[in-house]
């Protein structure tokens, strides 16, 4: 995602601002509107949408591997393509959105997931649902960066923490949606009709962009007051652009995409995997599978939103805006590693809770993560800083789904997978903090 040089009239700021901005107040006056925050919910249903369509196939690996004989290892190469394309795609997404603009960049990039969703149903081999899922990670690589452009252009810097929180819960609704509507489908219609069902909600949510959706500037019913709230702080954000390959130089580069690295595999693990846990360690069928995960997603979705508060009590205990987010996100790897002693846990229920811990800390620590690339870049640099990290995380992802694979195939046991789980997100926070000590803010040459 290379998302320089952006013109300024797209007042683009991918990510939230510093903590001190956070608490700063609306100023006092006429009525100030929510158009924007009805923006946000457009934002939110997209990403419920976006992690329905990827979680379809979780749910159903256990029906797949029976109805197309598909091997664990088999199954670990269908989410590489996936990752592999999401690694590709979010080095492009972002120059897409930027060249023609969030409400025709959006739809497309949504059309074309949502397509390659629904082409899952023509897929009769291992083979075919790689094809089909590479396509699938291309298309939806596009809305995190649409989501967040869309977020810099309708937020002011004080508020985007909150609504980048409130649409990435979209996540976690996504993946409780999945678990409740999916068995049901498939076991009266067929796994084939599984794949189409998602294709329904993304028709109606494109025809709902196309019509509701502007800029600022051109929006009909946006109030002036509104209008000067949002662009109240653009000039005062820019910074030089950076073409994406010098950012590299940038020990803070690396420090946000070792965090990716470690940590957006574990999520994707979770997301991936834990259906087929259930299944093999408590014999949960397609008809109680929905349950356990409906718990598990329904707790990140909180860590989802909390994440952004986390820090504000470090504050009030007299910690810096850098040194609260860097104290949230130690916290956040803290709760994490119960997930170590999860392959002796026999009670079903406990699993659960361990987990839903687990999903919680680790978005209340993504949710961080991302403030952290807006606490040490200008805003002109954000979003490459941001698809530098996304696809580091995408290729993380990448090598442990194949090594999940052959784990399972070899072992059928998660015990080390879950040992990786436990553990990666306390060595990105070391490695985070050597190579950016206090999140120590990047320095350009004028």
């Amino acid at each position: 995602m290379t998302m320089t040089g952006m013109p300024a009239s797209e007042n683009p700021d991918p990510l939230p601002g510093s903590l001190s901005e956070m608490e700063t107040e609306p100023a006092a006056g006429p009525r100030l509107g929510n158009v924007r925050w009805t923006i946000c919910a457009m934002l939110f249903v997209a990403t419920s949408i976006n992690y329905m369509d990827r979680q379809v196939i979780a749910i159903l690996k256990p029906t797949l591997q029976h109805s197309i004989g598909m091997s664990e290892i088999a199954y670990g190469y269908i989410v590489d393509a996936f990752q592999i394309a999401y690694a590709v795609g979010l080095l492009a997404a972002g120059r897409f959105v930027d060249k023609v603009g969030t409400r025709i960049g959006y739809a497309i990039v949504m059309a074309i997931w949502s397509l390659s969703a629904m082409g899952h149903a023509l897929a009769a081999s291992a083979f075919e649902f790689g094809i089909a899922r590479f396509c699938l990670g291309l298309g939806e690589s596009g809305n995190f960066p649409a989501a967040i452009k869309t977020v810099a252009e309708w937020f002011p810097q004080k508020e985007r923490s909150l609504a980048t929180g409130i649409f990435n819960s979209g996540t976690n609704v996504g993946a409780i949606l999945a678990p409740l509507i999916v068995p049901w489908i498939t076991l009266r219609f067929g796994w084939h009709a599984a794949f189409l069902c998602t294709g329904i909600f993304s028709m109606l949510w494109i025809l709902w962009w196309f019509r509701y959706y502007r800029r600022p500037a051109d929006h009909p019913t946006l109030t002036g007051v509104e209008l000067r709230y949002i662009y109240q702080e653009a000039a005062a954000q820019m910074g030089p652009n950076v073409p994406w390959i010098k950012l590299l130089g940038y020990r803070q580069t690396w420090a946000f995409a070792f965090g990716k690295f470690f940590t957006d595999p574990i999520w994707w693990f979770y997301l991936f995997w834990l259906p087929s846990y259930f299944s093999s360690k408590f014999h949960l069928d397609l008809s109680h599978l929905g349950l356990p995960l409906i718990v598990i997603y329904n707790m990140s979705a909180v860590g989802s939103i909390g994440g952004g508060w986390l820090p504000l009590p470090f504050r009030k205990l007299g910690l810096s805006g850098n040194n609260a987010r860097l104290a949230a996100m130690f916290l956040c790897a803290c709760l994490v590693l119960p997930v170590f002693f999860l392959s002796g846990i026999s009670s079903e229920w406990a699993a659960i809770g361990v987990l839903s811990i687990a999903t919680g800390a680790h978005q209340g620590w993504s949710a961080n993560l991302f403030t952290t690339v807006s606490d040490m870049f200008p805003r002109s640099a954000v979003g490459a800083v941001v698809g530098i990290g996304g696809m580091f995380g995408s290729a993380g992802g990448a090598l442990l789904a194949f090594f999940a694979g052959h784990v399972l195939q070899r072992t059928h046991s998660y015990q080390v997978l879950f040992i990786i789980a436990a553990s990666a997100y306390l060595l990105a926070f070391l490695l985070m903090w050597a190579f950016a000590p206090g999140l120590k803010k990047a320095e350009f040459a004028a």
